[in-house]
């Protein structure tokens, strides 16, 4: 079962009223989607963006069997680094809030069969979403086209690899010898790569390369960065902005735009500290222990 991360810390802070609209950029099994539909009702819209065309059905009938009206959503599948265009393309305004939950579904992941995990064994392709094109990107042509500098940089900035050197250099050998086309082929090579000691820390030993390479492959910073600077246009003046993050690259780049944007007076921030889960939460939803929420409003 999903469970929305900090669901009354979102409301807090994103505010919504009645007949207010609001964009929801990863709306997944419509956790938080709900909570905010029923806070602008009777005629508040929301739109609802996410690159799984298997999350906006699952949102679709949990927010009908909410007893929510349908009418009142929109669903896009798409990337929300492409946000003012979807804005556009369902002539969705005025925008009182949007939220970015930056959570990738684990249990989603595991069996999506596209190789997220590395405790099974499944084709090397880390797309987040499924239908999957010729022209497409995959953790498979990364891993096998990439050259070694580039793989290196891509698990030291992305995955924070401390022996991201020694992993490129052994993927860069094996595949000398064959394509490398499976997670457990990638995970046998990461162990060769890695000293002993390491193997048995307190997260898997393939954990950080396998994040970095997830992050490149769907080029998640930089689509981040992309929708931030979007959402600012999309939003309606007095607007607000919620965004979850989960590790320490998403924060950063939150962190520094909402920064930037403040000293350029075009928005408040009004999480001075980022907004952390309490005990009791994270009790209740181990996947919120990581989670932090800033918010801003825009005031130009």
């Amino acid at each position: 079962m999903h469970i929305p991360v900090l669901p009354k810390e979102v409301l807090q802070y994103l505010d919504p009223k009645p007949n207010e609209n609001f964009i929801d950029c990863t709306i997944g099994e419509a956790g938080h989607a709900i909570e905010i539909l029923k806070k602008t009702s009777p005629g508040g819209k929301l739109l609802g963006i996410d690159l799984n065309s298997d999350s906006l059905k699952s949102s679709e009938f949990k927010i009908k069997e909410s007893g929510l009206d349908g009418k009142r959503i929109v669903l896009a599948n798409d990337n929300f680094a492409n946000l003012k265009n979807i804005a556009e393309r369902f002539n969705f305004r005025p925008v009182q809030g949007i939220l970015f939950d930056l959570g990738i579904s684990s249990e989603e992941l595991e069996k999506s069969g596209r190789g997220f995990s590395f405790l099974k064994d499944e084709p090397l392709l880390m797309t987040l979403w499924k239908d999957i094109k010729p022209d497409d990107l995959t953790a498979e042509k990364i891993v096998n086209n990439f050259r070694t500098e580039e793989l290196e940089k891509i698990f030291k900035e992305y995955g924070e690899e401390r022996f991201a050197g020694r992993i490129a250099a052994r993927i860069a050998e094996e595949r000398k010898r064959k394509r490398i086309k499976t997670t457990g082929e990638l995970v046998e090579i990461i162990r060769k790569a890695l000293p002993a000691k390491y193997k048995y820390g307190k997260i898997h030993f393939a954990t950080r390369t396998f994040q970095a390479l997830r992050i490149a492959t769907n080029d998640e910073l930089a689509n981040l960065e992309k929708a931030l600077v979007q959402a600012l246009n999309v939003l309606s003046l007095r607007g607000r902005l919620a965004v979850i993050s989960f590790h320490s690259l998403e924060d950063r780049i939150v962190k520094n735009f909402l920064k930037e944007r403040q000293r350029n007076n075009s928005v408040k921030i009004l999480t001075k500290k980022p907004v952390r889960p309490g005990e009791e939460e994270i009790a209740g939803n181990h996947r919120s222990r990581s989670a932090k929420l800033r918010a801003a409003e825009k005031i130009t």
